[in-house]
C-alpha cells in the first residue's frame, strides 16, 4: 500500500502531462517521420533496412511495428508508447527513492522527474529515448533491489534491464558506468561486486552482435560535431545543481540518494562528451536518462525541506506544490507542445506543397533526405512526379530511397514545366553530385515563383522564366 501511495501520483502526473497536447497541433519532425514510415514496413523490409542502417533503433522500430499493426492511430499511436514509458519510469523512480531514503523522498523524486521539461519533451516524441529512459530506471531499480536483497534472480533482473536498455539504444550502457561509480562509492562488498560484474558481462554478451553491426553503420552519425559551449553548458549546470543537492543532503539516511543519483546524473553525459572530443557522438537526447539522477537528488532535498516544516504548513505545501510547479512551468510546457518546439515541422511542409503545387508540376527534394515530407503525407504529393527518385525506400532497403544518376535528373528536369522544391531554409553546399545537378538545373532553366517558410524547412515553386503567376515571381 505504501508503494502504491508513493509510485501512483508520479505515474498519474506523468501520464496526464504526456497525454496533454500529445499531437502537438498536428506537427511532426523528421526523426519521427522516420519512425512512422519504417515501422509501417513489412518485417522482411524492416530486417533488410536494419542490415544497412539504423540498427541501433531496430528494437524500437519493431515495437512500433507491433503498435501500428494493432492500432494505426496516427500521432497518438506514434507517441503513446513514449508517454506510457515515461509514466512507468516516474513510478519506478519513486519506488527507487523510497527504497533508498523513505516514502517522502521517493514521492518527491517521482514528481520532480515527471515535471522536468526535458522528460516532458521526450515523453511526447515518437523516438526511442523515453523507452530507453524507462529501461535505465528499471536497471537502477533492479540494482538497488539486488544490493538490498542479493541473489541470482535479482542480478539476472538487473542484467536483463541493462540488456533491454542497450537494445533500445546502445548509449544506455553509459548508465552502467554510473552504477560502477555508485558501487565503489558505497564500498560494495566482493559478493555484490561479483554479482554486478557477472550481470554486466551477460548483458554485454547479449549486446555484442548489435555493437558489431552498428559499428559498421557508424557513418550515419557523421553529422555530429565536436561538442562546443552550447552543448556543454546544460550538463555542466545540472551537474552543479546535483553537487549542491549532495551537499544539502549531508551524511544522513538521504545520503544514499546522492550515492546513486549523482553518478547517474554526471557520468553518462561526461563520458560521452569526453569521448566526443576524439570521435564526435554527443547529442543531449542520447543521455536524457541522466535526468533521473537529478530527480532523485532534487526530490531528496525537497523531502528534507518539507519535513523541516511544522505539521500544518507541511500539509499545505504538500498539497499546493505540484499545482504551483505546473503553473510556474506553464510557458515552458505550452512551448513544448507547440509546432515550433522541434527542429522542423514536416507536416507543415507537406501542407505548403499542397498549397503551392499546380497541375502537372513535378517535385524535387534538396538534399534528397528532405523527402520525409512525401513519406509522411503522400496525399499532399498526389499527382507530383518525383523527378529524382529511382527506387523507393522500402524497395531499396534505405530510409529515403535511392535517387537517379545526375544526368538522369537533369534530363527529367528538361521536360518539367513547374517544380515544387522542398529544401532547407538556408542554402547549403550540395552534398553530392545528384543534389548539385538539381540545383544547377533549377538555376539555369527555372525561376522561383513563390516560397513558403515553415519550421526548419522551405517549400518553393519554380516555373519556366516568365511563366510565374502574376504577382508571384521572385517569391
Amino acid at each position: 500500500m505504501v508503494r502504491a501511495r508513493v509510485a501512483g501520483p508520479p505515474f498519474l502526473l506523468s501520464l496526464v502531462l504526456g497525454l496533454w497536447g500529445i499531437t502537438r497541433q498536428g506537427s511532426i519532425w523528421r526523426d519521427e517521420v522516420v519512425t512512422v514510415q519504417v515501422a509501417h514496413r513489412s518485417l522482411p523490409e524492416l530486417w533488410r533496412l536494419l542490415g544497412g542502417i539504423d540498427a541501433v533503433h531496430g528494437l524500437y522500430y519493431l515495437l512500433l511495428h507491433g503498435v501500428f499493426a494493432l492500432w494505426d492511430g496516427g500521432l497518438v499511436a506514434l507517441r503513446l508508447p513514449s508517454v506510457l514509458a515515461t509514466a512507468l519510469a516516474a513510478a519506478l523512480l519513486a519506488d527507487l527513492g523510497r527504497r533508498l531514503a523513505g516514502a517522502a523522498a521517493g514521492l518527491a523524486a517521482g514528481l520532480v522527474f515527471a515535471l522536468l521539461p526535458a522528460i516532458q519533451q521526450y515523453a511526447q516524441e515518437g523516438r526511442s529515448y523515453a523507452l530507453v529512459t524507462a529501461a535505465v530506471v528499471l536497471a537502477g531499480w533492479q540494482l538497488v533491489r539486488a544490493r538490498q536483497r542479493p541473489g541470482g534472480w535479482a542480478w539476472a533482473g538487473y542484467g536483463l534491464a541493462v540488456l533491454l536498455g542497450g537494445l533500445l539504444h546502445e548509449f544506455a550502457v553509459l548508465a552502467v558506468a554510473a552504477h560502477g561509480v555508485s558501487m565503489l562509492w558505497a564500498r560494495a562488498g566482493r559478493r555484490v561486486l561479483l554479482g554486478w560484474a557477472l550481470a554486466v558481462a551477460g548483458a554485454a554478451a547479449g549486446l555484442a552482435p548489435l555493437a558489431v553491426l552498428s559499428g559498421r553503420q557508424a557513418d550515419q552519425v557523421g553529422w555530429i560535431t565536436t561538442p562546443g559551449l552550447a552543448d556543454v553548458w546544460a550538463p555542466a549546470l545540472t551537474s552543479a545543481v546535483g553537487a549542491l543537492c549532495w551537499w544539502l543532503l549531508g551524511r544522513g539516511p538521504a545520503a544514499a540518494l546522492a550515492v546513486v543519483g549523482l553518478p547517474w546524473l554526471v557520468v553518462p553525459p561526461a563520458v560521452l562528451i569526453l569521448v566526443s572530443y576524439l570521435d564526435p557522438l554527443y547529442v543531449d537526447r542520447y543521455v536524457v536518462f541522466s535526468y533521473a539522477g537529478l530527480a532523485l537528488l532534487v526530490g531528496g532535498v525537497l523531502a528534507r525541506g518539507l519535513q523541516a516544516l511544522p505539521g500544518r504548513a507541511r500539509r499545505v505545501v504538500a498539497v499546493l506544490a505540484v499545482p504551483a510547479a505546473v503553473a510556474a512551468l506553464l510557458p515552458v510546457e505550452l512551448g513544448l507542445r507547440a509546432p515550433g518546439a522541434r527542429p522542423n515541422d514536416v507536416a507543415a511542409a507537406a501542407r505548403a506543397v499542397q498549397e503551392l503545387a499546380r497541375p502537372g508540376d513535378a517535385v524535387l527534394f534538396l538534399p534528397g533526405a528532405r523527402r520525409e515530407a512525401a513519406l509522411y503525407d503522400p496525399a499532399a504529393f498526389a499527382g507530383l512526379h518525383d523527378l529524382a527518385l529511382a527506387e523507393a525506400g522500402a524497395d531499396s532497403g534505405t530510409i529515403n530511397g535511392v535517387e537517379a544518376e545526375p544526368a538522369a535528373i537533369t534530363a527529367a528536369l528538361r521536360g518539367a514545366t513547374g517544380v515544387v522544391l522542398v529544401t532547407d531554409p538556408r542554402p547549403r553546399p550540395a552534398p553530392n553530385a545528384r543534389d548539385r545537378a538539381k540545383a544547377a538545373a533549377l538555376a539555369k532553366s527555372f525561376a522561383p515563383c513563390r516560397a513558403v517558410l515553415v519550421r526548419g524547412l522551405k517549400v518553393v515553386r519554380y516555373a519556366r522564366p516568365g511563366e510565374c503567376p502574376a504577382g508571384a515571381a521572385g517569391g
